[in-house]
């Protein structure tokens, strides 16, 4: 049974790696990482030719872009969306106020960065990030992802 699972996570994860789809999610920005994102997600930059492409609802997304301060309130909802989002998953923090908090980080209503939230699973660092090193970055991560599977089906070879 143990076999057959670890089966199932590495297809999910080799189909992830061909067709990821991200969800962007804006904790409380200033919109600074927002407009980089989404200028990642434009033709200029063709994330398509990774197979990036934008989710409708959590229910479809692989991996959750998370821009922002994290807030009371957005932590909420951000832990939900998570919940939401089918294994295999992934969540990138996007800009200095999503790793740190940055210059909002001691405001009343700002826990701090994503990770307070849910597992991290990257940072990409910046103020804001340029588009390409945001799509570097998921990149990267898409081959973590690739690595991964390759190990799972190892170890399941192996038993």
């Amino acid at each position: 049974m143990q076999d057959q699972q670890h089966r199932k996570t590495a297809f999910a994860l080799k189909m992830l790696t061909r067709s990821p789809w991200i969800m962007h999610f804006n904790t409380g920005a200033c919109n600074g990482c927002d407009i980089e994102v989404v200028a990642a997600l434009t033709p200029l930059y063709d994330p398509e030719r990774f197979g990036i492409k934008l989710a409708p609802n959590p229910r479809h997304a692989d991996i959750i872009v998370v821009t922002g301060a994290l807030t009371k309130k957005a932590a909420e909802r951000l832990r939900r969306l998570y919940e939401q989002t089918p294994d295999p998953k992934y969540v990138v923090a996007v800009g200095t106020c999503a790793i740190s908090g940055n210059v909002f980080r001691h405001s009343y209503s700002v826990i701090g960065g994503v990770d307070k939230a849910v597992p991290v699973d990257l940072y990409i660092p910046g103020c804001p990030p340029r588009p390409d090193a945001i799509i570097q970055g998921i990149v990267e991560l898409l081959k973590r992802a690739r690595k991964e599977a390759e190990e799972i089906e190892a170890e399941a070879a192996e038993d």
